[in-house]
């Protein structure tokens, strides 16, 4: 429960802070954000949204849930990331940045 907890935590703040940094940062200027959590991490909203789903299926310790959510994550989420790869590659410092963050978790993936 306390593994679940800390997982849905994480997962909220990540989403809700990279969702407001990226609402505010484009506000001011337009363009690719490759500061704060985008720093690191090129998907920090879709990195959260996985935590806050996986701690309920966590919390249900069943596979089921899990077969679902892998389902979610392939079928809909990668889509989407995917898609978004390729609308931030326009950018002209789109190599650099995509060497120097990951796709979801640092130092992993």
């Amino acid at each position: 429960m306390a593994l679940s907890i800390f997982m849905y935590a994480i997962g909220l703040a990540l989403m809700l802070t990279s969702d407001a940094q990226k609402y505010y940062t484009l506000k001011l200027q337009k363009g690719l954000i490759t500061t704060g959590l985008f720093r690191l991490i090129r998907h920090p909203n879709y990195l959260g949204e996985m935590l806050i789903y996986g701690s309920f299926a966590l919390v249900t310790w069943h596979w089921i849930p899990w077969a679902i959510l892998v389902w979610v994550w392939l079928g809909f989420f990668s889509v989407n990331v995917i898609m978004k790869e390729r609308s931030m590659s326009r950018y002209p410092e789109w190599a650099d940045y995509k060497k120097r963050s990951w796709y979801l978790i640092p130092y992993i993936f």
